[in-house]
């Protein structure tokens, strides 16, 4: 008898309720039995274009919701998937595309591969167009194709963030994403009656967290129209619209999430019961209060992409004098150790994070010399030729059992949930003739840009010590631009400075520290000359609104734009004086770029919500007007030529509830 896979999982779904609720987009709702048709046609689509088990198929839809789709119809045509991040850089992308060599590529984003195509019923609206779909029973429904992947196939292959280099496709096997897709269902006590909103990025090893358990739980998949980030606002009135039972994020986006209900004094939706929280290191101090307040409940989560995404859950109440949020317990099938010099330690004591059993992956694509380093013969195991991932996360297991998280054992940062190695960035920064040393870090404040300081070749340019010399926007540009055609957004440093020296602390390490305080100095310099009362560090307020001194409405004194009304009458100076809050940079004026400044998406949303509590013409503005109008005065011109109504309109399309489709209207046979 075959092992199980985890198709079986979906196909036992299908039977016993298959007119349930599986896939929730803003156009329509899915049952179990019109996506298991629809996803039957695209794999018998897919395999007569080559697909079967070994092979990849490639996703490039600009919707989550075909991309769900896509996902599930590769798995049934025996192949594994692989997703193209849209937010990449052009060069980025045409190389993942080459290395992942797939069969056949589904889609119609902007970023497709000119090969990809649509299958019948693929269109965004779910219309049935495009090539046909193949054989079909005698009632006229598709049939699989009948190829049956077996559990050591490749399910999989997402690609890491090249924290060290180029990135690395980790390849997840069939029989790891369905004891995974069970597992975290059975943690989390996923039910029929769930939806889980998706809201990762679709190249992001959380989608696979956010589909597969609700899919093998008989619960729904809650999508967006789009893979544009939603704001706090957004995320909270569609979870509300939509029934949302389950959701995802990561720290910083949760912690934007808990400050706006804090300063709304309002409870998650009545039907959120779950809040999935992972990525990095979490403040006790946030949790606690979210546990005091909301009816929501916690789940604070740990993994990799080399492990199948999450390996540890924890779910318990926070106690009152604990130092650090724990990681929790393993999954079902998870080893967890601690180890140092490849021998467990006592508990308590610290050493490095290893993860074993089944849901490891079985490498990294074409990369066995990286594989052979990270995924290790496991010397404890009674399991012949088991093997354990050195994370290289540094932790400890507690009283209780927990994992707890104390650090890295290298210079390995987190931005934004994302994996990074400095030196990869140090050295592109480097090979730029001007710059004779750099060191790049996230910010202290809010851990979510990178600042760069920079030695320059030329002692003539360099400022006097101790000081730090924000670079010009034209300086910035010049400099950054070779790292955009390659690198992540994330990855490429958004704040910079101009320093003569790298300090070093007692241990002969750069000293990041001291690198802070004559940033700090600077900015606190630049308030003083300009005579705002802010004294952030130079990206943005913390999480509770430390750094500011200003409660209450912005402001904006002592520039040019001081109390002059923007176009239409908009007060320019509110505007002004809201993104120097949000940035911390109390010398912005009225025609500097946010971006350039430090601004991304998480400080894209905070600054939205500011905007809303003081102008009633944001009311519908989302993050991507500050792409089209990223200054002040942009900013202010464009609100004030777009009322209230208009803007509300936008975003009621944006989250509006879905409406029940028949089978026609999803692109199938009646």
């Amino acid at each position: 008898m075959d092992a199980p896979d985890v198709l079986d999982l979906w196909d036992l779904r299908v039977r016993h309720q298959p007119d349930a609720p599986a896939l929730v987009t803003p156009d329509r709702v899915l049952t179990h039995r019109s996506v298991d048709r629809l996803t039957d046609a695209w794999a018998a689509s897919l395999a007569g274009r080559g697909a079967g088990p070994g092979r990849l198929v490639g996703l490039a839809f600009a919707d989550p919701g075909r991309t769900v789709l896509g996902m599930l119809a590769a798995l049934k045509a025996g192949a594994g998937f692989t997703v193209l991040d849209d937010r990449l850089p052009a060069a980025a992308r045409d190389s993942l595309v080459r290395r992942t060599e797939a069969a056949v590529w589904l889609g119609d984003g902007a970023h497709a591969p000119a090969a990809a195509y649509v299958p019948a019923g693929g269109t965004a609206g779910g219309v049935a167009t495009g090539e046909g779909a193949g054989a079909a029973d005698a009632g006229g429904h598709p049939v699989r194709p009948p190829a049956r992947a077996a559990g050591h196939d490749v399910a999989y292959v997402l690609f890491t963030s090249g924290s060290t280099g180029q990135p690395k496709g980790t390849l997840i096997e069939r029989d790891s994403l369905r004891r995974f897709a069970a597992a975290v269902a059975e943690r989390l006590e996923l039910a029929a009656g769930d939806r889980w909103l998706q809201v990762a990025s679709l190249g992001f090893d959380v989608l696979i967290e956010e589909v597969f358990p609700a899919l093998v739980a008989g619960a729904a998949v809650v999508c967006r129209a789009d893979t544009r980030a939603l704001d706090a606002e957004e995320l909270h009135t569609m979870m509300a619209r939509t029934g949302t039972t389950v959701v995802e994020l990561s720290t910083q986006y949760w912690l934007e999430y808990a400050r706006w209900l804090d300063a709304r004094g309002l409870t998650t939706p009545p039907g959120l019961r779950l809040v999935v929280v992972g990525g990095e290191r979490m403040d006790p101090r946030p949790y606690r209060e979210w546990q005091a307040r909301q009816p929501a409940r916690l789940a604070h989560v740990y993994g990799l992409t080399e492990c199948t995404v999450s390996s540890t859950f924890y779910t318990g109440l926070l106690p009152a004098d604990a130092g650090e949020v724990p990681l929790g317990t393993p999954l079902r099938d998870v080893e967890i150790s601690v180890r140092r010099d490849g021998r467990p330690v006592p508990q308590g004591e610290s050493g490095e994070i290893h993860i074993g059993g089944p849901l490891l992956a079985r490498g990294f694509l074409d990369d066995d010399a990286a594989t052979a380093r990270r995924f290790v013969p496991d010397p404890l195991s009674a399991v012949p030729g088991a093997r354990v991932y050195t994370t290289g996360d540094l932790g400890r297991i507690d009283a209780d059992g927990n994992l707890v998280f104390l650090g890295r054992l290298d210079d390995q940062v987190k931005i934004r949930g994302h994996r990074l190695e400095p030196a990869r960035v140090e050295r592109a920064l480097c090979e730029d003739p001007a710059v004779e040393q750099a060191v790049v870090f996230p910010d202290p404040a809010t851990g979510t840009v990178l600042w760069a300081f920079t030695v320059p070749a030329d002692p003539e340019r360099a400022p006097l010590p101790g000081e730090a010399v924000r670079l010009t926007a034209p300086e910035r540009d010049a400099l950054v631009a070779p790292l955009e055609e390659q690198l992540p957004d994330w990855a490429v440093p958004r704040v910079l400075y101009r320093v003569s020296v790298l300090p070093k602390n007692p241990h002969g390490k750069i000293d990041k520290r001291r690198l802070s305080d004559w940033a700090t100095a600077t900015v606190t310099n630049a308030a003083a000359a300009t005579g705002t009362g802010t004294t952030a560090t130079g990206t943005g307020a913390t999480g509770t609104g430390a750094g500011r001194t200003v409660p209450g409405a912005p402001a904006a004194a002592g520039t040019a734009a001081t109390g002059a009304p923007g176009p239409g009458g908009e007060p320019l100076s509110t505007v002004l004086g809201l993104f120097r809050e949000v940035l911390g940079a109390p010398e912005l004026g009225p025609d500097d770029d946010f971006f350039e400044h430090g601004g991304q998406s998480l400080l894209a949303m905070r600054l939205l919500a500011r905007l809303r509590e003081f102008l009633p013409s944001a009311a519908g503005l989302r993050a991507s007007a500050l792409l089209r109008c990223p200054t002040p005065r942009l900013l202010a011109g464009a609100l004030a030529t777009a009322g209230p109504q208009a803007a509300g309109d936008h975003r009621q399309a944006a989250v509006t509830g879905p409406r029940e489709a028949g089978p026609q209207e999803a692109g199938l046979p009646r």
